[in-house]
């Protein structure tokens, strides 16, 4: 096997005896080799398809296998054998090729996989954009084919734009089905009562076990990405929609061993499933895991979580009430910042600006993961002076979002924005802001600080670059398949730069 697509990817030693970045043997995310192999063959198989005349059949077949193929979403090897039809193009042609057009390509096809995710949740809910959908095709056909770097680079640009207009789709389709999110304290209390975790992202999942479960006894936690659930109108309607359960996604194996309730997983960030709890592990959509059920949607996509009740209700839940702090010590989540809200307070902000009350807004958004490392970013908002705001997005807030952090001018200084899936909302809040002080976005008082782990991010990277936006810190580590001079491109032409340390990034920041 060969994988280097997330932030935690492991070293092997290349012909030559170079130390390089990759999984060779075994994923760290607890990828098999088989099971890696598999996965080539599945977009081996994608880039045959993409060779043909766009249709909703074919285009759906890419977006699941693309999405599938994403980090800690699926282990399971016969239902990737499924998938593979025709797989002639050879992988290694790319991992084992000129290294900046392996940089460029795996761009491309990361950028790739994580729109297919954005595009997938928009498409359960009836939402789709032919122009996203054609550039799958598009983008899959590419990777085969001999580039020249600058036809890579402006399609390296080209996925950034495509995905910008694919986050607007799904921010549309959330809305508009579940209404626009609002403020809203979430508890991390869980009642002495029969419950059900759901975790990963779908929405329109949650909806379909919240109606279910109704009347039944059952109350409903959500769970890492799924947090943000909390604060949509239509959702939290629902009175057994009761709260939060645990803490960051990669604590999930400390978190439900031996808990007396089912596990939902809607999509990634599933981890190898311990002995202890696969019993009480379901999956579905893109997420598969052996010996785990799976819930499949029938032709009308309605899928039957019967299993998952049963399951809660022999269980029974805890005796007695159970208090989850978070990582920081917190009791209590505020969710439902979304670009409707933020914007809505758009006044108080320029007035708090003008007034100098408020010096800068950071963005601190962007994957969790198990990597050494990441406190940087639970460091870095807690020493953010008291006159900046801190936004935030996807689940690497939770090494931060049970802090309190005071508020300027009666604006909470902590925003959460929602999911990785809603990183529109912080690229809407900057461009209408641009508009507001009428200047270009880099003009701002606003820097972004993101940390990665996978594709999702890795295409929302893309869409900032396509942006324009500067000077954004990365970390906690750069990506792997950035080689040196695709590097310096980014360097040279977006500032892009890699975190150092707290303190010196907010002083670099602070003082220009």
């Amino acid at each position: 096997m060969f994988c280097f697509q997330c932030e935690q990817r492991g070293k092997y030693k290349g012909a030559d005896g170079t130390l390089l970045d990759g999984c060779t043997v075994c994923g760290v995310c607890g990828k098999k080799e088989d099971t890696a192999n598999l996965q080539d063959e599945v977009i081996s198989s994608l880039i045959e398809l993409s060779k043909t005349k766009p249709n909703d059949e074919t285009t759906l077949k890419i977006i699941e296998g693309l999405f599938t193929t994403i980090t800690n979403a699926n282990f399971d090897n016969e239902s990737l054998k499924t998938m593979i039809k025709n797989p002639k193009y050879d992988m290694n042609k790319i991992w084992q090729g000129n290294e900046d057009v392996r940089s460029l390509k795996s761009l491309i096809l990361f950028g790739l996989k994580g729109m297919a995710a954005y595009a997938h949740h928009a498409w359960v809910l009836g939402y789709k954009d032919e122009t996203v959908n054609n550039f799958f095709y598009e983008g899959l056909s590419a990777l085969e084919k001999d580039l020249s770097t600058d036809e890579l680079i402006a399609l390296v640009l080209k996925t950034g734009e495509v995905n910008f207009k694919c986050m607007e789709m799904l921010d549309r389709a959330n809305t508009e089905t579940y209404g626009n999110p609002e403020p809203t304290k979430v508890t991390k209390n869980i009642e002495a009562k029969p419950f059900i975790i759901i975790t990963g992202h779908d929405l329109h999942d949650l909806k379909m076990l919240l109606e279910q479960t109704k009347d039944k006894g059952i109350n409903i936690y959500t769970h890492g990405e799924m947090l943000p659930a909390l604060a949509y109108p239509e959702l939290k309607k629902y009175e057994h929609l009761k709260g939060n359960f645990g803490t960051a996604w990669q604590n999930q194996q400390k978190e439900f061993d031996n808990i007396p309730a089912p596990i939902l997983f809607t999509t990634n960030c599933i981890m190898p499933v311990k002995d202890s709890y696969k019993d009480r592990v379901f999956t579905t959509a893109a997420v598969r895991y052996p010996q785990c059920t799976y819930i499949k949607a029938d032709n009308n996509g309605y899928k039957d979580f019967t299993p998952v009740i049963n399951k809660a209700l022999e269980l029974g839940g805890y005796k007695e009430v159970q208090k989850m702090p978070g990582i920081n010590g917190g009791e209590s989540l505020t969710v439902g910042f979304g670009h409707h809200t933020v914007l809505s307070a758009a006044d108080k902000v320029v007035e708090a600006v003008k007034s100098g009350a408020l010096k800068h807004i950071f963005l601190v958004g962007g994957c969790d993961g198990a990597k050494p490392g990441r406190n940087y970013y639970t460091e870095f908002v807690k020493q953010t002076p008291k006159n900046t705001l801190v936004l935030t997005c996807a689940c690497g807030k939770y090494r931060f979002n049970d802090l309190e952090l005071g508020d300027i001018n009666g604006i909470p200084r902590l925003l959460d924005l929602g999911q990785c899936n809603d990183a529109y909302s912080g690229i809407k809040i900057a461009v209408e802001l641009a508009k507001v002080f009428n200047c270009d976005v880099n003009d701002l008082p606003l820097s972004i600080v993101l940390s990665w782990y996978e594709q999702k991010a890795v295409c929302v990277l893309l869409t900032l670059l396509y942006l324009g936006i500067q000077n954004i810190k990365l970390g906690p580590s750069l990506p792997a398949f950035v080689s040196p001079n695709v590097l310096n491109v980014l360097v040279d032409k977006f500032k892009i730069a890699p975190t150092t340390t707290p303190e010196a990034d907010l002083k670099e920041i602070l003082t220009k």
